[in-house]
């Protein structure tokens, strides 16, 4: 079985509802995933939307997810699972879609690993570089899901 995650609420490279962005309620979706391969011991995800005018804007970073778990709830607290780092929004957490109005559609990439260590070492309210590099050591699968956003 091949590593897969799926975002609830829309297909993948379909349209991210808008409750689910700045312009609703701003809660992350829902997340489910499977066939991670053996050696799984923790998971790390990464959100971020590569058409961000200044270059790859980071919605969201979360690692140290346990093996054990296959899915996150929709409106997932803050350090409820795992630990989350600062995304460019400047703070802890998720940060829905939210690209600048009337420039046309912007890609916004949901990628999980799965990690062959339980945890990443990296306190909480880490830096992305400090995620991509502890990510690059431990990654041994990725999965990856796609939805897009507009605002007129």
């Amino acid at each position: 079985m091949a590593f897969t995650i799926k975002v609830d609420g829309f297909a993948d490279g379909g349209s991210i509802p808008g409750r689910l962005t700045c312009d609703g309620e701003d809660i992350s979706p829902a997340l489910d995933w499977e066939g991670e391969p053996r050696g799984t011991e923790s998971f790390a995800l990464i959100v971020d939307d590569p058409d961000a005018p200044g270059g790859v804007w980071t919605h969201w970073l979360l690692w140290d997810i346990p093996a054990s778990a296959h899915s996150l709830p929709e409106g997932m607290e803050h350090g409820s699972m795992g630990k989350s780092g600062k995304n460019d929004f400047g703070r802890s957490g998720y940060g829905g879609p939210c690209p600048p109005r009337a420039k046309g559609p912007h890609r916004y990439f949901f990628r999980l690993f799965a990690l062959n260590a339980p945890s990443l070492g990296l306190a909480a309210g880490g830096s992305r570089r400090a995620f991509e590099k502890a990510v690059r050591k431990h990654a041994i699968a990725e999965a990856a899901y796609m939805g897009r956003y507009e605002r007129g």
